[in-house]
């Protein structure tokens, strides 16, 4: 069968024809023009299967996959809720939010350590499938924590890291997953394909989360949200179930005794050096820290939302399931028409476009939309749709360039390490941001130089286009063919 393109060959038909026909002068099974028609039948619902899985073929594995990512969009549902239980039910200042969340997201800044861990050190025999089941555990206490225990920052940090801890793991697995599946298969589009289903299934759970977060936390609160959130990651639990993985061998004994142990992290670890010192993987790795590193007035302009303009969790909701609409757009965007984009063009033109779009929030603060007879609301969905897609678009050849480079052996390991190290640009941002905003007075009392906080962080977002030649110039599928 030729499944490459959707279709199967017609010997297969045939052939599978002439045994409906034995079958059916025995008095058993269909005949053959029915069972031709069968084969028609499922080879349309191939295609439409790979439609549906952004041009992969359906099977266990890319479920697997998908519905991991879609997880991550999914718990999105919480993302309000913290929010305002921040604000309202703990207390907390602009610049206080912004560091408490901030906190919360340290288990994405040690990705490689799981990543180390799990290719170093099956668990019950797998490397993949035993860890992912743990994954769906931790993050469902986290969430129930929140939901019970949490009263003060320090509680609420703990559940933020447990929480995290359950997604971040979960998300080095699978992408470990991803990488292996593209070696395996001799298919250059496979790559794309496969990142473009991983992001688009989170961007369907994150506009599920949208669609009834803003109204859940209107009506029963943040705490019962987490409780509904807390039920969400047991679905990494469960499709661990079905991941195919053979069992490591020798599992049981050699690689937990302290010499297998040594042996590994000793193997790991000077694999993983030799590959962090090639420049194609340092150097476009600093650039996208120093990217992600710009300082963002986020939490600032959340207290303007809901103090200063009245923006209600339901309306919010819906921003932030257009948002989730979008970002899904991005990536059939860049799916369809931006794989073969040189890599420089499009974090140049992103950034320019991300920071015009970004100061347009002067508009907003300074209520010029309403003298031009444009409502709060519907300018605040507007731009947050723009940025959403600018973002998507920018982040879609990072991904596919961090999976390429990833050498045999170290796949989780050095994955996770590039993420983390964008994560932990996006960290310093938040930080950044917090200690500006804190600077400037800006509280949920006080939004006198919220301007001037957009403005300076708006800005930022330019000082690294100077270092573009840190980027490599080919497109995705461009510098994947330059190799071959």
């Amino acid at each position: 069968a030729d499944r490459r393109d959707g279709g199967v060959r017609v010997e297969v038909v045939d052939a599978e024809a002439a045994d409906g026909a034995r079958a059916g002068a025995n008095g058993n099974g269909a005949a053959p023009a029915e069972r031709s028609l069968l084969r028609r039948s499922d080879s349309s619902f191939t295609r439409l299967g790979r439609a549906l899985f952004f041009g992969v073929e359906p099977s266990a594995d890319t479920l697997a996959i998908a519905l991991v990512y879609f997880v991550q969009g999914v718990v999105g549902l919480s993302n309000l809720a913290v929010s305002f239980f921040l604000k309202d039910e703990i207390g907390l200042s602009p610049a206080e939010v912004a560091f408490v969340t901030s906190c919360g997201t340290f288990p994405w800044l040690i990705k490689p350590l799981y990543g180390f861990v799990s290719d170093s050190f099956p668990l019950a025999g797998y490397r993949r499938r035993s860890y992912m089941a743990v994954c769906g555990v931790a993050g469902s206490l986290g969430w129930a924590t929140l939901a019970t225990l949490a009263h003060g920052k320090g509680a609420v940090i703990g559940g933020l890291v447990l929480s995290n801890v359950g997604v971040a793991m979960a998300d080095v697995v699978v992408d470990s997953v991803v990488v292996e599946r593209v070696r395996e298969v001799d298919d250059p589009d496979l790559e794309g394909s496969l990142q473009s289903l991983s992001w688009g299934a989170r961007a369907v759970g994150s506009i599920i989360a949208a669609l009834y977060g803003g109204h859940l936390v209107e009506e029963y609160g943040p705490r019962f949200v987490f409780t509904v959130t807390a039920a969400l990651p047991l679905l990494v639990t469960a499709v661990a179930l079905v991941l195919e993985e053979e069992r490591v061998d020798g599992a049981s004994g050699e690689w937990l005794s302290p010499a297998g142990a040594a042996r590994a992290a000793r193997e790991q670890t000077l694999s993983l050096w030799r590959a962090v010192r090639r420049r194609d993987i340092w150097s476009p790795t600093a650039f996208l820290f120093l990217w992600q590193a710009t300082p963002q007035a986020s939490q600032a302009m959340f207290f303007f939302q809901t103090e200063e303009l009245g923006f209600t969790p339901e309306f919010l909701g819906r921003v932030q399931l257009a948002t989730a609409i979008a970002s899904l757009c991005g990536v059939v965007l860049y799916n369809n028409l931006l794989q073969r984009t040189p890599l420089r063009k499009i974090f140049l033109y992103s950034a320019l476009v991300g920071t015009a779009l970004s100061l347009t929030q002067l508009v907003l603060v300074n209520g010029l939309n309403t003298q031009l007879g444009v409502p709060n609301e519907v300018f605040a969905v507007a731009d947050s749709i723009a940025l959403a897609v600018v973002g998507q678009v920018a982040f879609m050849p990072v991904l596919v360039l961090a999976a390429r480079v990833c050498p045999e052996g170290v796949e989780a390991t050095l994955f996770a390490l590039l993420m983390s190290i964008c994560n932990a640009g996006y960290v310093s941002s938040g930080l950044l941001g917090g200690v500006i905003t804190d600077s400037l007075g800006v509280s949920k009392d006080d939004f006198g130089n919220l301007s001037t906080l957009i403005l300076i962080c708006g800005m930022s977002s330019l000082l690294p286009l100077p270092l573009l030649s840190m980027v490599p110039s080919e497109s995705a599928k461009g510098e994947e063919a330059k190799r071959a």
